[in-house]
């Protein structure tokens, strides 16, 4: 995941709402959204050459979801794949903290990451790149290839469009969030960061949704959860291809129920 855009203890009838865009090269190996065979009660997608993902959530609550932190000096080779993180997480049993606790021990065997975990009342945030074990406020937030609210160019913006689109009258919409996260915005190039990859770079991954022949906005993701604790999950597949466009819709209520829908 690349940019997460959420709202937080905020709206009166969602508690949550995420946007969030996964960015990677077009041709790594990728299971869409589903229930998990080995661990049903997880929702997510998977990365089938590292194993883990990059967002999910959990029947009883727990979510999770990770970006990588973008700076040559934080890559590692041979690291442990970040997506196993978000994983562990959801599979297990740990509280947020004592998760995040355990994941500072060996933090620094990773690549550069920011992790955000916790359940729709009560989330935190970590990075091995600094930051220590965050708790979130409420408000509107957003993380890219930093740390949280970094203020870059991209993650400014798509707050600015969340809070726009919050404001207006009727609940939120998926479309509506979909059209934030198909955002394709240039900011010019003295707005950008230098994170050590090259200007050419730097203004490829500028916009909330990238394009390029290879490397792009794989997937956007939208995760709406309403005061009674009702999940509405969307992925979209935005990669070039026969399943450009393709939307998975899952509807079900945390802690179990029998008003779940898929299509």
């Amino acid at each position: 995941m690349c940019l997460i855009i959420f709202a937080y203890r905020l709206h009166s009838e969602y508690p949550l709402i995420i946007a969030a865009n996964r960015d990677e090269f077009y041709d790594r190996p990728t299971a869409a959204a589903s229930f998990w065979k080995d661990a049903p009660e997880v929702l997510g997608g998977r990365d089938l050459r590292g194993g883990g993902t990059w967002m999910g959530i959990e029947r009883g609550g727990r979510l999770a979801a990770l970006t990588n932190y973008r700076d040559p000096r934080f890559m590692k080779d041979g690291a442990p794949s970040r997506g196993m993180l978000v994983s562990s997480f959801l599979t297990g049993g740990d509280e947020p903290v004592s998760f995040l606790r355990r994941v500072n021990e060996t933090a620094e065997d990773y690549s550069g990451f920011t992790l955000l975990l916790g359940s729709p009342e009560s989330l935190w945030w970590y990075s091995n790149a600094g930051g220590g074990i965050t708790s979130v406020k409420p408000g509107i937030h957003g993380l890219s290839n930093h740390l949280m609210d970094t203020p870059w160019p991209k993650v400014e913006r798509g707050k600015q469009l969340l809070k726009e689109l919050l404001s207006g009258e009727g609940s939120p919409s998926p479309e509506g969030i979909l059209d934030i996260l198909e955002d394709s915005h240039h900011p010019p190039d003295h707005l950008l960061p230098d994170t050590g990859v090259g200007i050419e770079w730097e203004r490829m991954l500028s916009p909330l949704f990238i394009t390029s022949s290879s490397y792009g906005t794989f997937s956007s993701t939208v995760l709406l959860v309403n005061k009674k604790r009702e999940v509405l999950f969307v992925e979209k597949d935005q990669r070039p291809g026969p399943s450009q466009g393709t939307v998975a819709r899952f509807e079900f209520p945390l802690g179990g129920g029998s008003n779940e829908r898929q299509s």
